[in-house]
């Protein structure tokens, strides 16, 4: 085999296994909209409120806390492939857990095994982009990575509810066991390794390379908390307002579906351009989508802007958090990264939940994740300046 036709091969390599990682993230997605797109179901059948509601939402986040740096170093000991396919199946059994579990608590304990098994996805994914693609492809492929998130939270929305109302409210919850099922199996067999595994050793990254990861990681949560309570209070807030059903599933469609192109574009643009101008643009805007929806009630409009151009930057984030550290120091780094993100991934949809409460409707809820999502220009700026020192 030539040269050419090697490089070739082991490019085509790369790219199926990112597909087969595209998949699994779809599966993420789907499985944490799940109790937001049951938001009204769970409300009526167990009378909560908005605070609890929105800590289902946060539970999947709480495993992360203490296990995303675990799993750096069980990747180092076990490999990406086995510690990410390991994941999903707890990401099987917890879905399973809720559905089965006949009330919040239950639903809660799921959340949480689940959430275990999704920390190995997120912490290790986009090492294992950056271990196969650099420069333009890299951006590229991060952008298509991050955008399958949001592929999975839209797939839930328009599938989750429509499913309670068939078949009862755990039906959601085993769809998305089957799915997580099936994406690990496609995984596992598509693997691709790359290069010589990293040191086994317990070895950590340099003091200035994990205080750049804690930047990154609480510019990631300041994005999510705009991003993920403007999708979980979307659908409750349509439901409320007496809207035609088909304003409902055109927004939804928006501010997931439209993430796809948007996120490959702003990777694209950055390669170009820079990070910043990307990066400053899409946060302004988020701040201007997520707030406005909690002033004015138009769901299209905002979900039109939010979808689009105001999430830009959410591949621009992760990327910047893998280039952070040394390739050797990728796996424990993105640990970081996503302990502090887990931390705030927990406390923002319960704390926009309580904004919800004393507001008295969903609006607090948009107003405090508008606020949140502005914070992450100053961290932003924080890294650069350390990055530059």
């Amino acid at each position: 085999m030539s040269a050419t036709t090697a490089t070739t091969a082991t490019s085509r390599a790369h790219w199926g296994t990112l597909a087969a990682m595209v998949l699994a993230r779809i599966t993420f997605g789907y499985q944490i909209q799940t109790v937001a797109s049951l938001g009204p179901e769970l409300q009526a059948a167990f009378g909560i409120e908005f605070a609890l509601l929105g800590t289902l939402m946060g539970l999947m986040q709480l495993p992360g806390i203490v296990a995303a740096i675990p799993s750096g170093f069980m990747a180092r000991r076990f490999g990406d492939r086995e510690v990410i396919c390991g994941g999903m199946l707890a990401m099987v059994i917890g879905s399973m857990i809720s559905a089965w579990g006949h009330g919040p608590v239950g639903i809660g304990v799921g959340r949480v095994v689940a959430g275990f098994g999704a920390v190995a996805l997120t912490v290790l994914q986009p090492k294992a982009v950056a271990d196969r693609f650099t420069g333009t492809p890299f951006n590229v492929a991060m952008g298509i990575l991050v955008a399958a998130f949001p592929m999975g939270i839209g797939l839930g929305q328009l599938t989750q509810g429509r499913l309670a109302a068939a078949f009862g409210w755990p039906a959601a919850f085993v769809a998305g066991a089957a799915l997580a099922a099936v994406a690990a199996v496609i995984l596992w067999l598509t693997w691709r390794n790359v290069g010589a595994r990293t040191s086994r050793a317990m070895g950590w990254p340099s003091g200035r390379e994990m205080s750049l990861m804690v930047l990154a990681g609480m510019i990631w949560t300041f994005f999510n908390a705009g991003y993920f309570n403007f999708l979980g209070y979307l659908p409750t807030v349509i439901a409320h307002s007496n809207q035609p059903g088909w304003v409902a599933d055109v927004a939804i469609f928006m501010a997931t579906w439209g993430n796809l192109p948007t996120m490959m574009l702003g990777g694209a643009v950055a390669a170009r351009f820079g990070m910043m101008p990307v990066f400053l643009a899409g946060a302004v805007l988020e701040v201007v989508a997520v707030g406005g929806m909690g002033l004015a009630n138009w769901p299209l409009a905002w979900s039109v802007l939010f979808g689009t151009f105001a999430t830009m930057h959410a591949g621009i984030i992760v990327a910047l958090g893998t280039l952070s550290a040394k390739p050797e120091n990728r796996a424990v780094g993105m640990g970081i990264f996503y302990t502090v993100y887990y931390v705030g991934g927990t406390i923002t949809p319960a704390l926009c939940g309580a904004a919800a409460d004393a507001m008295g409707s969903a609006s607090g809820a948009f107003l405090c994740a508008g606020a949140l999502s502005g914070l992450a220009i100053p961290f932003w700026l924080l890294h650069r300046r350390l990055a530059a020192a």
